[in-house]
């Protein structure tokens, strides 16, 4: 039986282009593949993906309260930081940022997943390793749960990839669909 829609909990998606289907339609998408699979496993949640390609922690930080507020969701899912480290901007100023996101889920009483992302290698081991790090240092310090690589693995498969390198193609989006069922099915406690 299909969950009613209409008294569903909802799941925010505060994202980036990983999570916007950048490049590709939006159903082949792992948000829009991952509220197929609520849906057919009976799941009683109804997906909201206020994800934006380019978005970096700043924008995002600035548009989060208003998204809790008119959604209201049980859960929330941070997959943000991309933008940051390709512009290699402050990893302080992200993890601030970050921070400050965590609290005000935490404070509207919904359950956070925080997703990490990967840097290309090119942006050397010393700023990769600072930019991997805030990641756990935020899920350590704030309680959250951590989904620790969007794309892990899937980066360094050409054949999982857009020619620009970046962004994962649809073959790939069912991948990174899997990944996150397997983290948020275990913060829901199913």
């Amino acid at each position: 039986m299909l969950p009613n829609l209409a008294v569903a909990n909802i799941i925010l998606i505060v994202g980036d282009s990983l999570s916007a289907a950048y490049g590709i339609p939006v159903e082949k998408g792992w948000v829009s593949l991952l509220q197929e699979r609520l849906d057919t496993r009976g799941y009683r949640y109804k997906i909201i993906n206020a994800s934006i390609s380019g978005d970096t922690t700043a924008n995002a930080r600035a548009r989060l309260t208003r998204a809790l507020a008119s959604s209201e969701p049980a859960v929330v899912l941070l997959a943000l930081g991309g933008n940051d480290g390709l512009r290699g901007l402050s990893l302080a100023a992200m993890k601030s940022n970050l921070d400050t996101m965590i609290s005000s889920v935490q404070e509207a009483c919904a359950q956070i997943l925080l997703i990490g992302v990967q840097l290309p290698p090119n942006y050397g081991p010393r700023y990769t390793e600072k930019f991997q790090a805030i990641y756990h240092e935020l899920a350590r310090e704030r309680n959250v749960t951590l989904l620790p690589s969007l794309v892990d693995g899937i980066g360094t498969e050409q054949n999982l990839m857009q020619p620009d390198g970046i962004h994962p193609n649809a073959t790939a989006q069912p991948l990174i669909r899997d990944r996150v069922w397997e983290a948020l099915v275990q913060l829901l406690g199913e």
